[in-house]
């Protein structure tokens, strides 16, 4: 099986820390890391070519910086991967990188599958996976948490949260996965040392003929209104006493906060 994994690079949010005096987000300086529902994704086509043989490309978008994270991707078990570091694409909408990664998708040799997470732990549109389906004209099966191969078609199992549905499709296929559908793999050390082998393609939007202007109007200009924080304010309440009599007035204000419950 040919099998495309398109990957969502982002900061590490687990060190993101906010500005006291504006609310917002610092980001400059952060590492980058793997997405992970977009390790999901990758873990269950690696488990595909496992099982039916093939080989499995990865696909990623984003600034100049991109490159060292894709190395564990390659150490996870990809056999190569394509990366489009044009600076302007480390800002693009969901519709621009879809736009941008179909016509990656045009430009590679034939496939089977392709597969990216349901969403992002950055800004979870859920939008990439669906528009890229549209653009390129395949089916498409989103939600995934089962999916298998039964005499060249794709079967898989749909969350719908309020029950789980099955649907079946022709290859090639879409698919976007959620975190349920497996537990993705650490590579061993030696895979880490042979990764840095795996050939790495680095594209620009002129290789796969997109530039910025072609997505000006067509939905590659998404405003963000607002990415502050919440206000936080202290109540600056002070307890005094002596010990038991300040744990009980603790506890009695805790209580009338609902954050305790007897």
């Amino acid at each position: 099986m040919e099998l495309i994994v398109c990957l969502k690079v982002i900061v590490d949010l687990q060190q993101v820390r906010i500005k006291k005096e504006t609310r917002e987000p610092i980001l400059e300086g952060l590492p980058l890391v793997i997405d992970d529902m977009s390790k999901n994704a990758l873990e269950e086509s690696i488990r595909l070519k496992e099982k039916h043989g093939g080989k499995v490309t990865i696909l990623a978008v984003g600034g100049p910086k991109i490159e060292d994270t894709i190395i564990e991707a390659l150490a996870m078990g990809a056999d190569e991967a394509v990366i489009l570091t044009e600076p302007w694409l480390k800002d693009a909408d969901s519709m621009a990188i879809a736009k941008v990664l179909a016509g990656a998708v045009g430009k590679l040799a034939s496939y089977d599958l392709l597969l990216l997470g349901e969403g992002s732990a950055d800004n979870y549109s859920g939008q990439v996976g669906p528009r890229m389906a549209e653009t390129l004209d395949l089916p498409q099966i989103t939600y995934v948490r089962q999916m298998e191969i039964v005499e060249s078609r794709l079967r898989a199992v749909r969350d719908m949260e309020d029950c789980f549905e099955v649907v079946e499709a022709s290859l090639p296929a879409l698919v976007t996965v959620s975190a349920e559908i497996n537990q993705p793999r650490l590579p061993a050390l030696t895979q880490i040392l042979r990764a840095s082998s795996k050939p790495l393609h680095k594209w620009t939007s002129s290789d796969i003929g997109i530039s910025p202007d072609d997505l000006v109007g067509d939905g590659g200009s998404t405003e963000i209104m607002c990415k502050l924080a919440p206000e936080q304010a202290r109540k600056g309440i002070m307890l005094e006493g002596t010990t038991e009599e300040v744990v009980d007035s603790l506890v009695d204000a805790l209580l009338k906060e609902g954050v305790l419950g007897r």
